[in-house]
């Protein structure tokens, strides 16, 4: 690959306001952010659904990086007003008046900078937008799709499992598996878990034997807990049971993996970030499957250091779904098989694109499965009829 000739001249942060590339911003009838078990469902107050403690308050952004010659690429993540305002009074200094390709050295930049007070959350989600928007850009400007300029593809199509309450509409629409959010945690007792198990157990009446089934536990349970559940769940043939624990709590994911014997599988890494953080659940916690959120955890370029010491230990990277974000990335790595897809229509019954109605012309899966085009970048355009609302330099947002 030749050099662009090109330098970066502009970086703009907006805010989504009005939904958009954040799923959890719907009504409170949607399954997404309805009961679902989570680190607040121990108070009864913020229990019945996800927005009451806020899950969506801080809107999505886009971040657009302007080469020298009017050419600009984006990326999104979430973060809001907190992470645009870094990007525009931190994180810019490190992009503005660099080469384009030289992603490696910004990004390193941009994260060496702000170890003080960052390291994961919203200061990586920022640096994810950027390196983005960067990836997008250097595939414009070469008119190379980003898979080939990181490896060039190994599969011609993604096949995909779905997320969300109906895994039987699910199989009906040619996924290959569906993972069910978890509805009841400890805090409900013996009782919501055999709610749970009774779900399970209707769903897998519903789906037949052959159809995967995993649970999505979002970090809402203790040890003793998810030990019943997924012993519980081994017996219904459940593929796996992810992220049981608080992100920071390597030892339960420890303890976990070491219980579960070979019935089921332990997974974990939606709310991990940079190769840090998921050299821990490979080497100390040997969780089976890593699920790094490429907007999350630093971005396709941190998340190719990921993938690439999950090879390592003979690990799967299954990416949280980020839609074009993460396809581009699955479609060029072996130890990639099939990845996530978020069904984020409010009843679980119809397959939406991931970032809509932010995102133009994205892709969505046909009978489970999505070839990952060959457009430059990642291949699709912001929608600017949404309401994004710039982020300038200043001492507030």
């Amino acid at each position: 690959m030749t050099k662009t000739g090109q330098k970066i001249t502009a970086i703009r942060a907006y805010v989504v306001e009005g939904g958009g590339a954040d799923y959890h911003d719907q009504s409170e009838d949607h399954w997404i952010v309805g009961q679902i078990a989570t680190p607040m469902s121990i108070y009864p107050e913020y229990k019945a659904t996800r927005t009451s403690f806020g899950i969506n308050v801080l809107n999505s952004i886009v971040v657009e990086v302007e080469a020298d010659n009017g050419v600009v690429g984006f990326g999104i993540s979430t973060g809001g007003y907190p992470a645009a305002w870094l990007i525009m009074n931190h994180l810019d200094r490190f992009v503005v008046g660099k080469p384009v390709e030289n992603i490696e050295l910004m990004w390193d930049q941009m994260y060496r900078s702000s170890i003080y007070y960052g390291r994961k959350g919203i200061v990586m989600n920022a640096i994810s937008a950027i390196d983005l928007a960067l990836w997008d850009l250097l595939g414009r400007l070469r008119q190379e799709p980003v898979y080939a300029m990181i490896g060039g593809k190994v599969r011609e199509e993604l096949q995909f499992y779905a997320t969300g309450p109906r895994p039987d509409l699910a199989k009906e629409m040619g996924f290959i598996g569906g993972k069910l959010p978890l509805v009841y945690g400890p805090a409900d007792g013996d009782i919501g878990l055999k709610k749970n198990i009774q779900q399970a157990e209707e769903m897998r009446n519903r789906v037949g034997s052959d159809f995967w089934l995993m649970w999505d536990c979002w970090m809402s349970l203790d040890l003793p807990y998810a030990q019943k559940l997924m012993d519980e769940s081994a017996k219904l043939g459940f593929k796996w049971i992810e992220e049981c624990f608080n992100p920071d709590d390597y030892w339960s994911y420890r303890d976990l993996k070491k219980r579960a014997g070979n019935n089921i599988m332990v997974t974990s890494g939606e709310h991990e970030a940079t190769r840090y953080g998921f050299r821990l659940l490979l080497e100390y916690c040997d969780v089976d499957i890593i699920q790094p959120d490429v907007g999350w955890c630093g971005g396709l370029t941190e998340l190719m250091k990921i993938g690439n010491i999950a090879e390592s230990y003979g690990k799967l990277v299954i990416p949280h779904g980020s839609g074009v974000y993460s396809h581009h990335y699955v479609t060029t790595k072996v130890n990639s098989p099939f990845t996530e897809y978020i069904i984020t229509s409010p009843k679980g019954d119809k397959i939406l694109p991931q970032y809509y109605p932010l995102v133009a012309n994205e892709p969505i899966p046909k009978n489970g499965k999505l070839k990952v085009e060959d457009t430059p970048g990642f291949g699709v355009e912001l929608n600017r009829d949404k309401h994004l609302i710039p982020i300038n330099k200043g001492k507030s947002v």
